[in-house]
């Protein structure tokens, strides 16, 4: 059984490479929805795409829980079944709703989202399956999990509020895009993503170990670039984009 120790160095790896490639995504506009070009080599159906690249997250996830030799406290099933629940969302119910039967996205985008998610589904599924035994039912009841987790159900409702009114901007058969309105898109050009980016803070608060923040930080590093890239399409596409919204916090970015 791999130590604890062992975890850690490798999660710290794994965070010092999310710190490195942040300020190149910056520099990099990520192929996704109206970014996409050829330039990036062969490409699959969006919808088809998105579950084989998001999907592998649970996956390995619930592979290394339940291999894992610790005891699967209650605690520890309810942090594994947060995930899986928001990855039946975002793997298999997410794409479904989308009205994207048109669209690609390349190859090489769906690998690298695999490999992502087999790191984080390694290093979180390892925590929880080897070291979460130690989470006693007393643990709901600790300051530190009800906050976690009314962030983590705030982040959700974002993101998945967020992403509705997205999806109810085109009727079917409608194409093109509009300036969306509604929720937290009066301040922010990209709420999904900070739902999502405040959903796994949320979670790294409630189990509180060092897989878990390295996922909220890879969240964050993943999204900021894509949501400033959107904001900077929104501008440049409608003259009349609200000059005040910032790009993924309010206020802030």
């Amino acid at each position: 059984m791999i130590s604890l120790n062992t975890l850690n160095i490798i999660t710290c790896i794994w965070i010092a490479a999310g710190i490195i490639t942040f300020p190149l995504l910056l520099k990099i506009t990520q192929p996704y929805g109206r970014h996409v070009n050829e330039k990036w080599g062969s490409m699959i159906g969006n919808k088809l795409g998105w579950i084989i690249q998001e999907s592998p997250s649970m996956i390995f996830l619930s592979i290394f829980f339940f291999t894992g030799s610790g005891v699967k406290s209650h605690a520890a099933l309810f942090f594994w079944a947060l995930w899986v629940l928001h990855y039946i969302n975002r793997s298999i119910i997410f794409p479904l709703r989308t009205h994207t039967n048109n669209k690609k996205i390349p190859l090489l985008i769906v690998g690298s989202a695999i490999f992502f998610n087999f790191i984080n589904g390694f290093v979180n599924g390892t925590f929880l399956g080897n070291f979460a035994g130690d989470y006693t039912d007393a643990y709901f009841a600790s300051p530190q999990l009800i906050i976690g987790l009314i962030i983590f159900i705030a982040g959700a409702f974002i993101n998945n509020q967020s992403d509705t009114i997205l999806i109810n901007l085109r009727k079917p058969g409608e194409t093109g895009y509009k300036i969306p309105t509604g929720g937290l898109f009066k301040y922010i050009s990209c709420p999904n993503m900070f739902g999502e980016i405040i959903e796994w803070t949320g979670f790294a608060i409630m189990v509180g170990s060092l897989p878990a923040w390295s996922f909220a930080l890879w969240t964050a590093v993943n999204l900021i670039p894509r949501a400033l890239d959107h904001h900077k399409w929104y501008l440049q596409k409608f003259s009349a984009y609200p000059k005040e919204r910032k790009a993924v916090i309010p206020f802030v970015v």
